[in-house]
């Protein structure tokens, strides 16, 4: 037990290392001379879409999140696939919406700078900036990543809404990222819906007894019966009731309160860190909240990603040159 025990240690320092030596070609400003404008360009297609749209928000800040769990921050969750094999077809992947904006940014950006910003940095910027729509958090966002050529649906293996906190902490470690981390990015559920299958199973017959999950709160559970039939595929939940267009800090209330919607959300209760971090904000009244937000984004745009010759720059974002 010791023996596999310290070769998990050992594989998760390497894959930190690996995480930050990948990173180290990013930087904030890394087209300052080869495309200065870039920043306003994709802030501009993304407010315009936004005012349309701000339900969008949550999918794009998925999207990110779901693009750098797998393969790092290389784009891959935006390359289409003929046979239905890439990565945007995979379960989790299919509620996501946005990849026009992506592709108006990318458009945009080629008209004034081709060939130079990458893909996964407009998905990056994509995601600061509908944030940012929101009257969110804002943060510097590092630039530099180039454009992975593979996109392979059966690689998609993302943290999941029923993960308990063993699962959910061993797959942010192996993304570089720690025990606050995956509290403070836990937040990015204070907006956007879920659907009726993702809580089924906390609501009806959870241990096989005809109950629910102890671990939600009992009213709360009540009302979602109310809204979920045991074979409901369709009906949305506001993930945070009464504010689930706005980015603020209700939802550390929520999953204090045992009303987190998912089991993932309660699951921040059962360990001590995690539990820590989620009481902290609610004592703080969520003041740090918008800055750690940025800080964990920032870090998780490090994972894995392809820098100096690796890779490519694509000029479409839905193919690979």
């Amino acid at each position: 037990m010791a023996a596999s025990k310290g070769l998990v240690v050992s594989c998760l320092f390497l894959v930190m290392l690996f995480a930050q030596a990948t990173s180290q070609g990013l930087k904030v400003g890394f087209y300052s001379k080869t495309c200065p404008q870039v920043e306003g360009i994709v802030k501009k297609v993304v407010f315009e879409a936004m005012k349309k749209a701000p339900t969008l928000g949550a999918p794009l800040l998925r999207m990110f999140f779901h693009d750098c769990f797998v393969r790092g921050c290389d784009g891959s969750i935006l390359l289409d696939k003929s046979n239905n094999q890439g990565e945007k077809s995979a379960v989790p992947n299919l509620s996501l919406r946005g990849f026009g904006i992506i592709d108006d940014s990318k458009a945009a950006l080629e008209k004034v700078c081709p060939g130079i910003v990458s893909c996964s940095d407009v998905l990056a910027l994509v995601a600061r900036d509908a944030m940012v729509a929101l009257e969110g958090p804002s943060w510097e966002v590092e630039t530099g990543r180039r454009d992975g050529r593979v996109s392979n649906i059966n690689e998609v293996n993302l943290p999941s809404p029923f993960d308990n906190i063993t699962k959910l902490i061993t797959d942010f470690r192996l993304n570089g990222l720690n025990e606050k981390d995956l509290v403070i990015l836990s937040g990015g559920h204070t907006i956007g819906i879920g659907h009726c299958p993702l809580v089924t199973n906390r609501l009806y017959n959870f241990t096989g007894r005809g109950d629910s999950d102890p671990s939600l709160d009992s009213e709360y559970a009540a009302k979602l019966r109310q809204k979920c039939k045991p074979t409901d595929t369709t009906t949305a939940l506001e993930m945070d009731p009464g504010s689930f267009k706005t980015f603020d800090v209700s939802y550390f209330t929520l999953v204090a309160k045992r009303r987190g919607l998912f089991q993932s959300d309660a699951a921040l209760l059962d360990n001590s860190k995690t539990k820590a971090y989620v009481l902290q904000q609610l004592r703080t009244h969520g003041s740090m909240f918008f800055h750690d937000f940025g800080v964990s984004m920032v870090k998780m745009g490090r994972s894995g990603v392809l820098t100096g010759r690796a890779g490519e720059i694509r000029k479409m974002c839905r193919v690979p040159n």
